[in-house]
């Protein structure tokens, strides 16, 4: 059979969109250089300890301040990609980007974050520190290494479908997703290197999320 006679495309249309944006440097260094100063002040570490609101069992998570946020382009940053992705996603214009919450993630050696999902309506990931190396496996024969990989799940396992997406951290890669999309983190090892990462939560105009009004 030709192929010329009989070509194929392959659709996707089924299952929720995933964003990945890369991070301006300015943005990098800003928000390295914010982390950086609140590790060295014990008195701000405290006062914006998120841990307990949180999923991880890692060193430490904190959140942004919102001054921070706004003068450091974040936000900005943010908002144009968020309105981006829905707006390639659904063909829908965003009015509204409402930051609910956003935080650093500071994982070393053997920390993990379990399977969990976000509040709001979107939400996001994106890397500012990763180690050189994830470790090594306890088995080399495997095909792949899961270490300190970021893990997306949907749904189940089916023919011809699939239910997770691995994603290896790279520093200024940046992930949006729908807040439902479950996700987990997995431990790393041979190393005292830290894996930073900063998220967020956010909610757009409800008349865009809402998909089961106006039909």
């Amino acid at each position: 059979m030709s192929e010329k006679k009989n070509p194929i495309q392959i659709l996707r249309p089924f299952g929720p969109t995933i964003a990945r944006v890369t991070m301006p440097p300015e943005l990098i260094l800003a928000l390295n250089t914010y982390v950086e100063n609140v590790i060295s002040d014990e008195k701000k570490s405290k006062e914006l300890d998120h841990g307990s609101k949180l999923a991880g069992q890692v060193k430490q998570e904190f959140q942004l301040e919102m001054s921070f946020l706004e003068s450091s382009g974040f936000l900005k940053f943010l908002g144009v990609a968020v309105s981006n992705y829905v707006k390639f996603a659904m063909g829908e214009e965003i009015k509204k980007l409402e930051v609910l919450s956003s935080w650093i993630v500071r994982q070393f050696k053997d920390e993990y974050n379990p399977t969990h999902w976000h509040s709001g309506h979107v939400s996001g990931v994106g890397y500012l520190k990763v180690p050189e190396s994830m470790g090594g496996q306890k088995q080399e024969n495997k095909k792949s290494n899961p270490n300190g990989k970021l893990e997306l799940i949907h749904g189940s396992k089916m023919f011809l479908c699939n239910s997770t997406l691995s994603i290896t951290p790279k520093i200024g890669d940046f992930y949006f997703f729908p807040n439902y999309m479950m996700h987990s983190v997995y431990p790393f090892a041979d190393t005292d290197s830290e894996r930073r990462s900063v998220s967020f939560n956010a909610k757009i105009d409800d008349s865009v999320y809402n998909v089961y009004t106006g039909q």
